[in-house]
Order: structure tokens, then C-alpha cells, then sequence
């Protein structure tokens, strides 16, 4: 038994396991933010049965684990409700929460840690896992937008904003300017060029947050972390199942989650890659993506978000970069490094890309154009 779980915590929830003493226990370590683990007894795996996943929440990082488990049990319950008669298997359309014994959808261990439970989706892999291809992204875009689609009658402004003005890119600036004036590190003279670029670019800071504050970009349910890694799909069919990794279901623009995802999705190299010359956009899958995508969005999207998904890549990409370079002058304070420069690298990595997709923005307009 893994010393972070125990049979106390298990039996916290009204789960179907019918025996505490010979549990198979697995840490999932994939995740960086949560504890994870995989129970399940015995023999019971095949039947989609006796196997579900424990998750401890951080509560360092989410300082409102009740907001946040109420965030995704309004989401998971509405996406749910409307699979279950649609659906030829309703339990691996979305996460499905196990109630605690209180009927809460959260409970707390005796050092006060909050802890979560889903049934296992049976038989799945994350999509990363999976060889990447043209389809990889084709069902990736399709993915994000059947998520959003789901979501289109619910009302976003029930949920709580669990990291305010996380993609709130003018605040971001505002930090990075706080954090190039105070130089809490002594670093900013060995980042005077990124400095420079990035405050260059304030003017695409805005493009997002006002179209949201006049309304006309509308207010949607986003996830906020759309990687491959959370989108699973069906190990043998590899048809996409849901979306995974719910804690940033917030409020905000569906633009936020389409840049995201192209954010990662886009680039030829990791965020740590610190040989520039291996970093660049790659168009195609931007086309990709972006095809999957607009089959199942472009009914619903508005002209002006429409207009605006090539620069949400940008955005999101240039947003990332500047939280990378305020941690680095604030002393790495946010963000784990594992070394001085880590931060500085992860800017410069981003800032490669923002260069590269502002240069191609006519291009990737005329590929969206050509898909609608």
C-alpha cells in the first residue's frame, strides 16, 4: 500500500470495491499537479467494474478545492446528462465523479488533504500515447470542439474562476512590467533582449479581453489545459472519448482553449528546448487541428472568434512566455526549474514561436478561410 493512500481514504467513498485487503494500487505520475493513483481489485478491470481513479488535490495551487470540485461536478453532470440517451456508453463520454459516503463529490482525510474519485474510463490512452499523425490532430481539434459544443447551453458564469485572470493577458503584462521594474533576481541585464520583445507585443494583449468585456466575444465554458496528454480516446478504436483534467474548467473565451492547444500542438520541439534552431511553428499542424476543429465548431463560433484564431496562438503562446520570463526575474518563484536558466529558456522557447506565428498570420488566416 502506498504510504499517501491508504484503505481510509478509500473508504471515504461509495465505490463498488467489495474488499480492502487485496487492492492493486498504482501512482500515476504522469499528472504534475495532483497525487494520482489507479485502485482497483482484482479481476474485476475487464468488467468496467471495481477500478477507479484517487486523485489528492493540491490545495497550494487550487485554494478553492470546493469551488473547483464544484466547477467540474456542474460540468460533468450537464455533459452527462445529455450523453446518456445519446451515447452508446454515457461513463467514457465525460469524467464521472463518485460520491463521497456524505453525498459530497469531495471528502478529507485526517491531515485535511481533499480528495476526489472517478470511475476508471476503462479500455483508454491518452491521445499523446498513441503515434502522432495527421489524424492525432484531425481528432484533436474535433475533440475540442465536441467539448464546447457539449457545453454550449450551460451557463459558464456558475462556475468560479479557481486561478483568477489566468488567461487575463493584460494582467499578465501588467506583472511583467512589475517584474522587469523591481528585478527581484538581479537577472533582467541577462534577459535585456527578451525583455524588449516581449514588452514590444502589448498591443495583441488586448485582443481577447476586450472583445469579452463588449461582449462580442461571447462567455464559454473553457478547460484551459487542452494538451493531447488530457484528451483520451479508445485503445483499440481510438475514437476520442472526453477531455480529462478538469481543475481549470473556468469561465472564459473559447479562443483561450483553441490557442492553447496549438500552443504545445504547434511547436517542433518541447518548452524546454533551448537550441532555438530546433523551434518552429508547424503549419500543418495548425491546418490539422484546425480542420477537426472547425467541423464541429464552426456552427457555433461568432464571426469574431472566427476572425481571431490564428492570433489566439499567439496570444496564448506570447502569455505563456511572458509568465516564464516574470518567474525568472522574480527568482523562480512559480514555476519548478531544474536549473538557474530553466525559466529564460522556456521564454526564449515561446518567444521562437510567437515570431514564427505572427510571420505566418496571413497564411494560417487563408487556411482558415479555405476550411470554412
Amino acid at each position: 500500500m502506498n504510504e499517501l493512500i491508504n484503505t481510509d481514504i478509500i473508504r471515504l467513498f461509495k465505490t463498488d470495491l467489495t474488499s480492502f485487503d487485496d487492492l492493486e494500487i498504482v501512482r500515476i505520475i504522469s499528472g504534475h499537479i495532483n497525487v494520482t493513483y489507479c485502485v482497483t481489485q482484482p479481476g474485476c478491470a475487464d468488467t468496467g467494474r471495481g477500478q477507479y481513479i484517487f486523485q489528492r488535490i493540491n490545495h497550494n495551487i487550487f485554494r478553492d478545492p470546493e469551488g473547483l470540485m464544484r466547477n467540474i461536478q456542474l460540468v460533468t453532470e450537464y455533459v452527462y446528462s445529455l450523453k446518456k440517451d445519446t451515447s452508446p456508453d454515457p461513463e467514457r463520454s465525460t469524467l464521472v465523479l463518485v460520491p463521497a459516503t456524505d453525498g459530497k463529490v469531495f471528502a478529507r482525510d485526517s491531515e485535511g488533504y481533499y480528495w476526489r474519485c472517478y470511475v476508471y474510463l476503462r479500455n483508454s490512452v491518452n491521445l499523446d500515447m498513441v503515434k502522432v499523425t495527421r489524424k492525432t490532430y484531425l481528432s484533436a481539434g474535433s475533440a475540442l470542439a465536441e467539448f464546447q459544443k457539449s457545453l454550449m447551453g450551460f451557463d459558464a458564469s456558475q462556475l468560479v474562476e479557481v486561478i483568477p485572470d489566468f488567461h487575463n493577458t493584460v494582467k499578465r503584462f501588467e506583472n511583467l512590467k512589475k517584474a522587469v521594474a523591481e528585478n527581484r533576481s538581479g537577472r533582467a541585464p541577462n534577459a535585456k533582449a527578451d525583455i524588449e520583445f516581449a514588452l514590444g507585443l502589448e498591443e495583441i494583449t488586448h485582443l481577447i479581453t476586450d472583445g469579452l468585456a463588449s461582449g462580442e466575444i461571447p462567455l464559454r465554458v473553457t478547460h484551459n489545459d487542452t494538451k493531447l496528454s488530457n484528451i483520451m480516446i479508445d485503445r483499440d478504436t481510438k475514437e476520442v472519448l472526453c477531455f480529462i483534467d478538469l481543475d481549470t474548467v473556468m469561465p472564459g473565451s473559447a479562443l483561450y482553449d483553441f490557442g492553447d492547444a496549438l500552443r504545445a500542438g504547434g511547436s517542433s520541439a518541447a518548452e524546454d528546448e533551448a537550441d532555438l534552431t530546433k523551434v518552429h511553428f508547424v503549419p500543418a499542424n495548425f491546418r490539422n487541428f484546425c480542420k477537426g476543429y472547425l467541423s464541429g465548431a464552426k456552427e457555433f463560433l461568432t464571426p469574431a472568434e472566427i476572425a481571431l484564431l490564428p492570433e489566439s496562438v499567439a496570444i496564448m503562446t506570447y502569455e505563456c512566455g511572458i509568465r516564464f520570463l516574470s518567474d525568472y526575474l522574480d527568482g523562480d518563484v512559480y514555476f519548478h526549474t531544474s536549473y538557474p536558466e530553466h525559466n529564460l529558456v522556456r521564454a526564449r522557447n515561446q518567444f521562437k514561436l510567437v515570431s514564427d506565428i505572427l510571420g505566418m498570420l496571413p497564411a494560417l488566416h487563408a487556411q482558415v478561410g479555405k476550411l470554412l
